[in-house]
């Protein structure tokens, strides 16, 4: 017998000595204990431990039974009247059998999923075999706990649908951040909303990636900001910094999303990034930034940072990112009215071309011998 479950008899024994303990609150742990510290329990023992289970679960106390939960729930030995009598305690016992590991079916995940108990779905979000669905329907619960418990499970995978959510309550509580970005599952590009809490590395990343998406797909090409419009910009910088925030996200068709996030962000790298995308020179959004008179703008550290940040991003991409930070979709593109034909009908294998006029073909043909007896 392990010298571990000998010590618990023993102390079980002195506890029963002195008339302290009810044996049928210990006899299951104990009789688990046992059955669980052997490799391949026999089947006649599993089975004289269900009928006891069955017989004692419904009436041991709560933190007895949450303690057998625990043990049993992720044990493959486990026999399933046991859990179904543990189940049947539901609560914190239900909670423990979930966090632990009990069997499910996908179905039951779902079922779990929406389960008036949040402590019941937190523990669901934690487990590594969540099944995508389950995953979506704990995430539109909106529940800060269990969003967390996700974000930390990375044995799963996050749906789309789902990640869009944690970005989206991400640009109000800072806290959802970290987590998100400690996941090495989830692409840089998709990150792209939480460039300011990203580390270095990570933000160059983010860069590379939109980089790359606005190669494959160019974004319009948009005017730079007139002169008089970021003069007008400047005015109100010292003055009125929630006008000119206003004035620089309608400029790039963001609107009070994206000012409220240039004003929340005291760093002043969006409102770096914002100019750059309204195609302000970075001298030019040097003096802008300088003039709001804040922290920022007194720290010479911070200044060489954001000018460091300006000239390694393109305007098209800087767009892209402030429009992600924000939550703000991309302005959609202006249409043009100029026909481009989509195939030169000079000729190719699937759409040949007029043929040319015989006195056509004649003269230029002409002309090719004039020359030859030239040359």
């Amino acid at each position: 017998m392990p010298s571990r479950i000998s010590a618990e008899l023993a102390h079980l024994a002195r506890l029963a000595r002195d008339g302290g303990l009810d044996l049928s609150q210990v006899s299951l742990r104990v009789k688990a204990d046992l059955l669980m510290s052997t490799p391949h329990p026999a089947p006649d023992d599993l089975a004289l431990f269900g009928e006891m289970a069955t017989a004692l679960v419904p009436g041991v106390d709560e933190a007895t039974a949450v303690i057998l939960a625990r043990k049993v729930a992720g044990w493959r030995h486990a026999p399933p009247s046991v859990l179904e009598a543990l189940r049947a305690r539901g609560g914190d016992v239900l909670v423990a059998l979930v966090r632990h590991g009990m069997p499910l079916h996908p179905i039951e995940f779902e079922a779990l999923a929406g389960h008036d108990d949040s402590a019941l779905a937190g523990a669901l979000g934690e487990r590594a075999d969540l099944t995508a669905t389950a995953t979506l329907m704990l995430a539109e619960r909106g529940d800060r706990t269990i969003d967390f418990a996700l974000m930390a499970n990375t044995a799963i995978n996050l749906p789309r649908t789902a990640l869009d959510l944690l970005l989206a309550r991400s640009r109000e509580d800072a806290g959802y951040a970290h987590p998100l970005l400690a996941r090495r599952d989830i692409s840089s590009a998709e990150l792209a909303p939480l460039f300011l809490f990203a580390g270095l590395d990570r933000r160059l990343a983010m860069l590379d990636s939109l980089a790359a998406q606005d190669s494959l797909s160019p974004s319009e090409r948009r005017q730079p900001v007139s002169h008089d419009a970021f003069m007008g910009w400047l005015a109100m910088a010292a003055d009125d910094q929630n006008g000119a925030f206003g004035a620089l996200a309608s400029h790039l068709g963001g609107g009070p999303a994206l000012a409220r996030a240039i004003a929340a962000d005291h760093s002043r790298d969006l409102a770096a990034l914002s100019l750059t995308a309204a195609g302000a020179s970075v001298e030019d959004a040097t003096r802008f930034l300088i003039r709001l008179g804040d922290e920022a703008a007194h720290s010479v550290e911070r200044i060489f940072a954001v000018v460091a940040l300006m000239r390694s991003v393109r305007p098209t991409v800087a767009l892209r990112l402030v429009m992600q930070v924000s939550g703000t979709p991309m302005p959609a593109a202006t249409r043009k009215g100029q026909y481009q034909p989509a195939m030169d009908p000079s000729g190719t294998p699937a759409r040949i071309g007029p043929a040319r006029p015989e006195s056509a073909t004649a003269d230029i043909l002409r002309k090719l011998g004039v020359r030859r007896e030239q040359g």
